[in-house]
């Protein structure tokens, strides 16, 4: 009888288990993170993708991603981890490369490889990856693409990436934004200051209400000083002031220029005294440092 009893409770033992699905593991999991038990989400997260390991339907699949972008999530977004965050994201790219989770864990790798990795290549990588599957932030990620190759000081890239992006994008919102970078990138390469300047002008005249217009005008002036056009830098930077969200910054570039100006022109105090008519002739002993007495004797 006691072994019969035994039996049976290993029976039902062995019910529940077969009843904990890798779907219920995702639920405790989902439901652990909610209430803010990280490691035990984690446990839970693990348990379900060991329940998928070895099941190539396509149900699992969906499954095994949706347990390896919860971990991850959670060793990224609750714990801080950087490391094991970038280890489960890059374990689940490797697994379900098609899913819809991948290109999230894309787009994160790429932020954290760019600031805790310094890695900017690799996250070029990564977006490059995410945007072969088209996805709708396609403009926003092209955009941070352009901002990268910059970030690497290869502007040549990054003009390139920029014109791909008004292309392919053009009604899009980062148009503006990618020509404001394009004319940067531009500015960068020796020899291009002119047509730097010709498409910030292109940024103002085809977004005349952009927040970037103003900005735009102040670097159109700064290339000007640069080629050491100090009064015409000074006349943009004047227009600029009407406009540009801080005043100070350009007022003190105006000041600069003008200081430059006058440093390059003969003192006004100098000018005075060389055509000072009035003033009355030294005599030969005055010019060689004599007192005017001892030039008043001589002339005695």
């Amino acid at each position: 009888m006691r072994r019969l009893r035994i039996a049976l409770t290993l029976l039902a033992l062995a019910g529940v288990a077969c009843r904990d699905k890798p779907v219920d593991h995702l639920q405790r999991a989902h439901d652990a993170t909610f209430e803010k038990r990280p490691d035990e989400a984690l446990v839970e997260y693990r348990k379900a993708f060991d329940g998928l390991r070895h099941d190539e339907s396509p149900e699992a699949l969906v499954l095994r991603a949706r347990a390896l972008k919860g971990a991850a999530d959670v060793y990224w977004l609750e714990q801080r981890k950087v490391k094991e965050a970038v280890g489960v994201y890059r374990e689940l790219i490797q697994q379900c490369p098609d899913a819809p989770e991948a290109l999230d864990a894309r787009i994160i790798l790429a932020e954290l490889l760019r600031v805790h990795y310094r890695d900017l290549r690799g996250a070029i990588d990564q977006l490059t990856a995410a945007l072969k599957l088209n996805p709708p932030q396609g403009a926003e990620l092209h955009y941070q693409v352009a901002k990268l190759y910059f970030e690497l000081g290869d502007y040549q890239q990054c003009e390139l990436e920029t014109r791909r992006l008004i292309e392919r994008f053009p009604t899009s919102a980062f148009v503006d934004d990618s020509l404001f970078l394009q004319a940067q990138a531009i500015s960068m390469i020796e020899g291009r200051r002119q047509e730097a300047s010709r498409t910030f002008a292109d940024l103002r005249t085809r977004f005349p209400d952009s927040e970037l217009a103003p900005h735009a005008l102040f670097e159109m002036g700064k290339l000007k000083a640069d080629a050491g056009e100090n009064e015409k830098a000074i006349e943009t930077w004047v227009e600029a002031l009407k406009t540009h969200p801080d005043p100070a910054l350009v007022q003190d570039y105006i000041a600069r220029a003008r200081k430059r100006i006058a440093n390059t022109h003969p003192e006004v105090v100098g000018r005075e005294a060389a055509f000072d008519r009035n003033r009355p002739a030294r005599s030969s002993l005055e010019a060689v440092g004599g007192r005017p007495e001892e030039a008043a004797n001589e002339h005695n």
